[in-house]
């Protein structure tokens, strides 16, 4: 009795953590800088610190998967894909040089439904202002929480030389981050200013969070966006980062979900400061 009562403990806590820790979504690169045509293998992750693992997406939801360049070329990647491989998601191959923004969208026939304090303990970690609102609004904050969601991963990768400020313009995503500082740049910025855009839009009041993906178990930075959408972190100097932001609209009574969410991400990797150097000539 006294093991069966540690197991129901044990999956409690594992599914109250769960919904939190497997939210966040992003494309893997094996590395963020290479040579052009060159095969970077790919995964693709959600989740962070022990729950972190490979998503078991199947190719079906997966709408896109592109890589726009600095001279405005679009290059499709789909054919590059094999999700659920037995050791990686896919490839990445860039034709030319410079930094390239990766894309990769779903549809959003995907659902979650949760008990009621699951959902809002959910909904003010992310920080989902206009879901908590409508929920207090209509009453429902004891009910059972459902949505339907899609998700956008952007991933920035250096091939070869040059640069390029395709990485600092928006790919029309429904949910982006835009950086406005370009990570990669030779004489790199003190700190990572962000644009967060909603159906095209500067969105104020959205939670960005900035991970370390090395230790990836808590954001090492979150800040709200301010009311042009802006939010401004300190830019890191070498690791694999990822940033990240959920956003989310109530639905009409006749919708089968209370709320249609979008997660988005934006990874990018920085080798140590020797390797930058001699790949810069210094």
């Amino acid at each position: 009795m006294r093991a069966l009562r540690l197991i129901l403990a044990a999956a409690g806590v594992l599914a109250s953590a769960t919904p939190a820790a497997a939210h966040d979504f992003w494309v893997q690169p094996v590395r963020f800088w290479t040579a052009p045509q060159a095969a970077v293998p790919m995964t693709l992750q959600v989740g962070h610190g022990s729950f972190r693992q490979r998503s078991p997406i199947p190719a079906r939801r997966i709408v896109r998967f592109a890589a726009a360049g600095p001279t405005g070329a679009v290059v499709d990647l789909r054919a590059g894909l094999r999700p659920g491989g037995a050791v990686d998601d896919g490839e990445i191959r860039l034709p030319g040089g410079g930094t390239w923004v990766v894309v990769l969208q779903t549809d959003d026939q995907a659902q979650s439904h949760l008990p009621a304090l699951r959902f809002n303990d959910y909904l003010d970690a992310e920080g989902l202002t206009p879901a908590l609102e409508a929920r207090r609004r209509t009453g429902r904050t004891a009910a059972d929480g459902s949505e339907r969601y899609s998700r956008q991963a952007k991933v920035l990768v250096r091939s070869g030389d040059g640069g390029g400020r395709r990485a600092l313009q928006p790919l029309g995503l429904p949910l982006e981050i835009v950086p406005e500082a370009d990570p990669y740049a030779r004489a790199q910025a003190r700190s990572l200013p962000v644009r967060v855009l909603y159906q095209g839009r500067p969105l104020p009041g959205a939670l960005v969070k900035l991970t370390d993906l090395a230790h990836d178990a808590e954001p090492v930075a979150a800040q709200r966006t301010d009311g042009a959408g802006r939010a401004v972190f300190a830019m890191p100097t070498r690791g694999d980062w990822l940033l990240n932001v959920i956003w989310t609209r109530p639905l009409p009574p006749s919708e089968e979900v209370d709320f249609e969410t979008t997660f988005s991400s934006l990874a990018f990797g920085l080798p140590s400061a020797q390797i930058v150097d001699a790949r810069h000539g210094r």
